[in-house]
């Protein structure tokens, strides 16, 4: 690889990881080109981006990140990388998870998410728990939804028990009307009767 190439091979590589807040990087040694292929089909599916990269350029161009000190990841960078870009913070690790069912590899090596590092292959299971900004907005929209819900079936039910009590109360109404109308003229003749003597 020529200077150009690499100095190219390096920018493709900062390019992915700028605005990246998921980055995972994996071990994909021993899938021959056919598991690679589904590996690579699945992700693009998952809106995931593989690139299969040299650790030196890998690190070379994280160095060259601003924002972000990568350099806790570097000691994994041995062997074969690709490295995985996601919007979803689980996503490649269910992938990864997924893929492993049936091959002993991908195996991550180390994984940048929700401003946390995670180095080695034994925190799969825990990337992969992750709850992703979707899920948690869906959870959230749940929680508050659950009052908004019981408002409205109360409200809806109200009805029936206000036009039952409205009923009920319209009858003593008019009793106390009805009470109270015959008071009026007595009170008009007591107050005649002085009057005529």
């Amino acid at each position: 690889m020529t200077k150009d190439q690499k100095v190219v091979a390096i920018q493709e590589i900062k390019d992915l990881l700028q605005d990246a807040k998921v980055v995972y990087v994996a071990d994909l040694d021993g899938l021959n080109a056919a598991k690679s292929s589904e590996f690579r089909r699945q992700a693009f599916k998952q809106n995931i981006k593989v690139k299969v990269v040299k650790n030196t350029l890998l690190q070379k161009a994280m160095e060259q990140i601003e924002g972000v000190d990568y350099s806790e990841m570097f000691q994994t960078f041995k062997g074969n990388s690709a490295l995985m870009i996601s919007e979803t913070a689980n996503g490649p690790a269910k992938l990864i998870q997924g893929f492993r069912k049936k091959e002993e590899k991908p195996a991550l090596k180390s994984a940048f998410v929700q401003e946390t590092f995670y180095v080695g292959d034994n925190n799969l299971d825990a990337l992969a728990n992750i709850k992703s900004r979707e899920e948690m907005i869906g959870e959230i929209i749940g929680l508050l939804q659950s009052p908004i819900q019981r408002v409205v079936s109360a409200l809806q039910n109200k009805p029936e028990t206000v036009e039952a009590k409205a009923e009920e109360a319209a009858p003593a109404v008019e009793e106390k009307a009805a009470e109270e109308a015959p008071e009026a003229p007595a009170a008009e003749s007591t107050d005649e009767t002085p009057a005529a003597e």
